[in-house]
């Protein structure tokens, strides 16, 4: 940024567009704790109110009911409260940015990232957490982290360092989420109790598998998201989940849409640490063996071995000041060495996901390319002319032709799309077929590929 830009936006800063206006007269009901003009923006997309403390919306009247009308220098009228705020308090934009000020000036958010605009102004949605109270001399962490290594005694370090990243970094994305797998009463959502005291518990979202993969996802404003139980999906929706969760868990996309009831779509910063809590392993999540944006640690405890007095403790713990207690190491602990995108160590755990979710008909599918010689590009048909019977026939119902391009995938094979084709097909034999080439090769290599499959070699498919 130049010199000249800067003392643009210095004197943004300092002008009175955002000091109260002197009123006209005073409401005759006027009370402490009424509204003021320093809790509202005017948020010109809608014509509507920010209502600063909460961040909600109000409609002109509420605000022209509630505060008095401005009076004008040279005019004879005051004017009402609302148009003050349009022409004097007004952002052109509602983002949720954590580590900005509440108005941020001179920047807008674009799909792509912050852009500069001299005179524009952004309001942040995004609500810090509470300020720390000092914790008590005589009450430390210990408790807490003794609970997370008994619980996950082979994952610990990982997650404490993943929660301490959510504490001294809202801002920045972690690009891998945590799977915390295990028996119900193990002490999952006991281990999460101090975190979400920490980044504050307005900036905790927990959302069902079903609530993710629907429209609206307002969910995606928080620190730390919480997906529990991640089963039951189907195999159709696994595969759909995992699909879609590929945007949540790691950046880039550095900025995030996000669509709310009744509010207009407006921008984010990708940096919510997604936590997927889950009691099953063979039926939860899907997890490729490829894999880089999930770190699983799964607890070999159950609820027997807990005393019937543990859990009572530790709630009290945390009441006496063991919430504040952990804030305060969390805030603290050096993570000088931790590597937020980096992908994370593949688990014992992980391993056992992948191998769950591999269906049987991947075997088959793996010992029919085998057959054919790992090709470099193939067809169905010619996948269905080798196949035994049993597979054969499961190749041949329409009930399953939506899995096998998720069935070929995992054996290395993707789609290939005609470039010259409206459908993306190829014409084989009269009929317009797709094709699957590695995926280990460049598009131009698996094009060529699927070339070589038609009667007469031509980029045309025909």
């Amino acid at each position: 940024m130049n010199d000249l830009t800067h003392a643009a936006l210095s004197i943004l800063r300092s002008s009175p567009a955002s000091k109260a206006p002197r009123a006209a007269k005073e409401k005759p009901d006027a009370k402490a704790g009424d509204p003021t003009y320093d809790e509202f923006w005017a948020y010109l997309p809608d014509h509507k109110f920010i209502y600063v403390p909460t961040g909600e919306l109000w409609p002109a009247a509420s605000v022209d009911s509630r505060l008095p009308p401005v009076e004008i220098p040279m005019r004879e009228k005051p004017i009402l409260a609302s148009k003050w705020l349009d022409q004097n308090r007004a952002v052109q934009q509602m983002v949720w940015a954590p580590g900005e000020p509440t108005v941020i000036e001179g920047r807008l958010m674009a799909d792509g990232g912050w852009v500069h605009h001299i005179g524009a102004r952004s309001f942040n949605l995004y609500k810090a957490p509470p300020l720390l109270l000092p914790p008590r001399p005589d009450v430390d962490a210990s408790p807490w982290v003794r609970h997370i290594e008994y619980v996950f005694p082979d994952e610990a370090g990982h997650i404490i360092k993943w929660l301490a990243h959510r504490v001294q970094r809202p801002e920045q994305k972690i690009n891998h989420a945590l799977v915390l797998g295990g028996a119900q009463g193990v002490g999952k959502d006991t281990l999460l109790d101090p975190v979400t005291h920490a980044v504050g518990k307005w900036n905790c979202q927990e959302v069902s598998p079903q609530q993710v993969l629907g429209r609206f996802n307002g969910f995606l404003k928080s620190i730390i998201l919480r997906i529990s139980e991640a089963r039951d999906l189907g195999e159709a929706d696994r595969y759909a989940f995992y699909d879609h969760m590929k945007a949540y868990t790691a950046a880039p996309p550095d900025v995030l849409r996000v669509d709310e009831k009744y509010l207009r779509e407006h921008s984010i910063l990708n940096v919510c640490g997604v936590i997927i809590t889950t009691n099953h392993k063979a039926d939860g999540i899907f997890l490729p063996a490829d894999d880089r944006r999930h770190f699983v640690a799964w607890s070999p405890r159950t609820k027997e071995d807990f005393r019937p007095d543990y859990w009572p403790a530790i709630y009290r713990w945390f009441e006496g000041g063991g919430r504040d207690a952990v804030a305060h190491y969390l805030a603290k602990l050096d993570l000088s060495a931790w590597d937020a995108k980096a992908p994370p160590p593949k688990t014992q755990a992980f391993w056992e996901i992948v191998d769950a979710s591999r269906a049987p008909e991947d075997a088959e599918m793996a010992d029919v390319l085998d057959k054919l010689g790992r090709p470099h590009a193939v067809t169905l048909e010619q996948i269905i002319t080798k196949a035994p019977t049993e597979f054969r026939q499961w190749l041949g119902d329409r009930k399953s032709r939506r899995r096998v391009p998720h069935r070929l995938d995992e054996c290395g094979y993707v789609p290939v799309r005609n470039p010259y084709a409206k459908d993306g097909l190829w014409v084989i034999k009269g009929r317009r077929v797709a094709v699957y080439a590695c995926k280990e090769m460049v598009v131009r290599d698996q094009i060529e590929a699927a070339t070589q499959l038609l009667p007469t070699p031509s980029p045309h498919g025909n």
